[in-house]
């Protein structure tokens, strides 16, 4: 990947800035925090007995992708990329990164036995693919004469998802000039195999996205429909089916044993009593049951309309540690922002946050307010970010406030679903707009008012923030805003970084 920076390279403090520490000793001095309880906080994992699964058709997919090198089968000579280029070895080293990189995805991999030797080899691999209906196709370059680059443009332009990789001395501009732009496809001409290896991955993920889908809790009606041209499969569920649930779900051992953790675990308490954390860790297993009903692979909820008069506890808490888990949760119902966090999660393991942009125009930063927030922003297989646990900002429930790294480096997406599915030329694509910031800081709730997660970022660029785009964006840890423009190119989604 070219320009995305590991969150896990980061090394900024954990602690709260000066500003902050005034901010919170203020208010203990003052009396308007009560404390129930501070700990010392563990980036060690948090343990769940029982996880949830997803259970939809995206977790059992297995996404397929055929490769192949093309060359002229004589030797170099003086046409590049040279006598000097070892065509034989590059093939050996780039077969095995290449299956390497496919058993870490756990994709079923084809790779041509032979080099692509003539334009009509090149005609047949692709009608073959095109049968067998695979997810992918990797065209690795090994020449910039003859034949190669007709067949990376017919390749770019089948009705398959591709990816071209171009090393170094294969190609020049002249030759990625005519597929650069190529809907459905992306190449990266480059040494770094990185860039091949998240281009496979972006096949993966695409294949998923197409295959996944979504459970929505809301109303009193049934329906089924596809999220424009996501693929993603909307299955509307009566808001009902959570609430008994939930009402003939009793306070089991791993209940009460998630929710001690939590209690144990947060930095300090503030308002949310212990049951509160226990009634909101129970839709945790609310949704894992709904999950499996189902045959869902991730979840949404029109929380404030299904439970806001109820007292039945809000999922804040049961969400955020799905977002851990790998299971993509929202909250609202908003079927763009279930297509955003899927794509975060599939393509770069990690939870996103969902969250309500809040203009400050004081620095021209946007601050990302809501109350479910995931803690493993580092990663899936990462410990979590430290957090308190807090009232939701109705005052009532319990919410965990993930505190973000001061300096860190945050991408924000939100997805635009468009009309159509993208087979008619009458279609309209989704949007993608993508931003990429920096975390100023951690918000006090109280005593600015609104949602207790939230997080400060300076975005790049000199978007006006009174006017800043879209609503419900995904923030998420590092700066993947070319790789994010990448998989707009594959799915021909319409990206807009602002």
């Amino acid at each position: 990947m070219s320009s995305g920076r590991c969150p896990l390279q980061c090394h900024c403090s954990h602690s709260l800035n000066r500003r902050q520490f005034i901010s919170h000793t203020a208010g203990l001095v003052a009396g308007s925090v009560l404390m129930h309880g501070t700990h010392a906080w563990s980036s060690e994992p948090m343990i769940t007995r029982n996880p949830i699964r997803a259970c939809g058709p995206a977790s059992k997919y297995v996404p397929t992708l055929k490769a192949a090198f093309v060359r002229r089968k004589e030797e170099y000579g003086m046409l590049w990329p040279g006598a000097v280029y070892d065509g034989k070895a590059a093939r050996t080293m780039y077969t095995q990164k290449l299956k390497d990189t496919a058993k870490k995805l756990g994709a079923k991999f084809e790779l041509r036995s032979e080099p692509i030797y003539s334009l009509d080899e090149a005609e047949k691999w692709i009608a073959e693919a095109e049968s067998e209906k695979v997810d992918g196709m990797v065209l690795v370059m090994l020449d910039r004469q003859k034949h190669s680059w007709p067949s990376a443009q017919k390749v770019a332009k089948c009705k398959i998802k591709s990816i071209i990789y171009s090393p170094l001395g294969t190609s020049f501009t002249t030759n990625t000039v005519h597929v650069a732009d190529t809907p459905g496809c992306v190449v990266y001409s480059t040494n770094n195999f990185d860039q091949a290896a998240y281009g496979m991955k972006m096949l993966c993920a695409a294949a998923k996205m197409r295959r996944t889908r979504c459970v929505v809790i809301k109303g009193d009606k049934r329906s089924e429909s596809i999220l424009a041209d996501t693929g993603i499969q909307m299955q509307v569920v009566p808001a009902t089916t959570f609430i008994d649930y939930y009402n003939h779900t009793p306070d089991s051992k791993d209940i009460i044993a998630m929710a001690d953790e939590y209690v144990h675990r947060a930095r300090r308490t503030t308002g949310a009593t212990r049951q509160d954390v226990i009634n909101g860790v129970k839709s945790y297993y609310v949704a894992g049951k709904i999950l499996e009903t189902e045959q869902a692979d991730a979840i949404t909820m029109d929380c404030l309309g299904a439970l806001g008069k109820l007292k039945v506890s809000l999922p804040c808490i049961a969400w955020s540690r799905m977002n851990d888990d790998g299971i993509p949760a929202v909250c609202e119902a908003d079927y763009g922002a279930v297509a955003s966090q899927i794509m975060t999660q599939y393509l770069f393991d990690r939870p996103g946050f969902q969250q309500d942009p809040v203009a400050d125009t004081a620095d021209d930063s946007i601050i990302g307010a809501h109350c479910s927030c995931p803690t493993k922003l580092n990663g899936f297989e990462a410990g979590p970010e430290p957090f308190d646990l807090l009232h939701h900002h109705g005052n009532r429930d319990a919410v965990p406030r993930t505190l973000w790294r001061i300096g860190h480096r945050v991408t924000s997406i939100d997805l635009l679903p468009g009309k159509g599915d993208g087979s008619k030329e009458t279609d309209i694509p989704s949007q993608v707009l993508i931003s990429a910031g920096s975390v100023l800081e951690n918000m006090d709730v109280p005593p600015s008012g609104g949602c207790v997660v939230s997080v400060k970022v300076k975005f790049d660029g000199n978007q006006e923030v009174l006017s800043f785009p879209g609503f419900h964006q995904i923030f998420f840890y590092g700066d993947y805003k070319h790789e994010m423009k990448d998989f707009c190119q594959l799915c021909n989604f319409d990206a807009k970084i602002v």
